[in-house]
């Protein structure tokens, strides 16, 4: 959890502070954004832990023209706190975690967590290199 929470608190901070329109403008071909990847992160976070459907997950990279900064940031970290609510009822991480909006196999918790740690650590470098375009901001 420390790890998961560490790369969650850093992609949080990233955000912060990223300069409008900058923040939503796609900074690579594919049309990623600091602020579309923040968003697609809270949808993960709610697709695996708390059973929320994903219509389209290239649809959750992108913000909307009413998202602001602050608004998809307090969105991601009210999921992570949701989120950590229902991994802290754990006891026993080889159990099936939260089944998900669509049915597949059961994935343990413990699988979840790393998968979570690989899923947020690797949106993190992107959104490292895409803030740093943006303002030359770098860091944790």
């Amino acid at each position: 959890m420390g790890f998961l929470d560490y790369l969650r608190e850093a992609v949080a901070r990233k955000v912060e502070g990223a300069p409008e329109p900058a923040v939503r403008t796609p900074g690579v071909e594919s049309g990623t954004s600091v602020l579309g990847l923040a968003k697609h992160l809270t949808a993960v976070e709610r697709y695996y832990f708390l059973g929320a459907d994903v219509r389209s997950w290239p649809g959750t990279m992108r913000p909307g023209a009413k998202d602001t900064v602050e608004s998809v940031v307090a969105a991601y970290r009210e999921a992570v706190r949701q989120a950590n609510e229902v991994i802290a009822g754990y006891v026993d991480l080889t159990a099936p975690a939260p089944p998900t909006a669509r049915k597949g196999s059961e994935a343990s918790m413990r699988w979840l967590l790393v998968h979570m740690i690989e899923e947020t650590g690797r949106h993190a470098g992107h959104v490292d290199i895409l803030r740093e375009q943006i303002d030359g901001a770098t860091g944790r």
